[in-house]
């Protein structure tokens, strides 16, 4: 409890500072090219990492892996949980068992770049999400993927990293992104004290997809809230794509490698959800 109550004060406090006109040259003076090394993910390469500068010098690294094929778009993905990917400088991803990495090589492959977005400070985002601080972090990953790419931004969270996804959409800005698209969301107030609702479903402006998997057994992330969180989201078309199956290799219900990770039908979901993406652009 005390290790959060820092957390939230290192947070608050350092993005009191932040200004929202961070350089994109600012940014490309912190990259490095690398050749990605995953233990659970499809090992893609080519990928640069880069840490986003913050006040008090800290920042926010994120991982940018290109798309295999001439770029469709650009997936802003947030993992769930704590949203401790832990990526080196290298580009070995420590904590890769999380379904944004695991199934990167498929969105690639389909002609989707991926950008990985990491945890602050190696610290627990739990509760820290849906804040305005954090807004400001996710606008400075927006600028930064704008000047990567001139290819459609979309964002992608799951299970927790939906909070994230549900605040980067609410603040962007007209034209800013193509979509919102929420997986396995976390809908029911657990141990993090904050939901998608929390994060202002309600100025959401843009085309958005919610994911729910009929097995998923995550109690705060139940697929029968799939309803209520797209009629959370009122001034923006919103669709509901249901799927069913996932095997459970993880003891924890909420776990990635589970049904509420898309464990062993990640290409059905990717492709469902690509399909979704094409159909919303045309």
């Amino acid at each position: 409890m005390l290790q959060r109550r820092y957390a939230h004060i290192f947070l608050t406090t350092l993005f009191c500072l932040l200004g929202t006109h961070a350089m994109a040259r600012e940014v490309r003076s912190h990259t490095q090219s690398i050749n990605i090394q995953s233990e659970e993910s499809p090992s893609p390469e080519g990928g640069i990492v880069s840490d986003l500068p913050l006040p008090g010098g800290s920042f926010q690294r994120v991982l940018y892996l290109p798309a295999a094929q001439d770029a469709k778009g650009l997936m802003i993905m947030f993992a769930g949980g704590t949203g401790e990917l832990d990526i080196e400088k290298n580009g070995y991803i420590k904590n890769a068992k999380n379904f944004v990495v695991r199934s990167s090589g498929l969105w690639r492959n389909r002609g989707y770049g991926v950008l990985l977005i990491d945890a602050l400070d190696h610290q627990s985002m739990r509760g820290q999400r849906s804040s305005a601080a954090y807004a400001e972090v996710i606008a400075k990953v927006i600028a930064y993927a704008r000047e990567t790419t001139r290819a459609p931004l979309w964002v992608l969270g799951t299970s927790q990293g939906s909070i994230a996804a549900m605040n980067a959409a609410s603040h962007a800005g007209q034209n800013e992104i193509a979509g919102l698209i929420l997986t396995e969301s976390v809908s029911i107030l657990g141990g993090s004290h904050e939901t998608v609702f929390d994060a202002h479903p309600g100025n959401v402006r843009v085309p958005s997809l919610i994911v729910a998997n009929r097995d998923d057994q995550c109690k705060v992330a139940p697929p029968s809230m799939a309803n209520a969180i797209a009629q959370s989201i009122h001034d923006a078309p919103v669709a509901i794509l249901r799927v069913s199956g996932g095997v459970q290799r993880s003891q924890d219900d909420c776990g990635s490698l589970s049904p509420h990770g898309y464990y062993g039908i990640e290409e059905k979901v990717v492709d469902g959800i690509v399909d979704w993406m094409q159909k919303t652009q045309h």
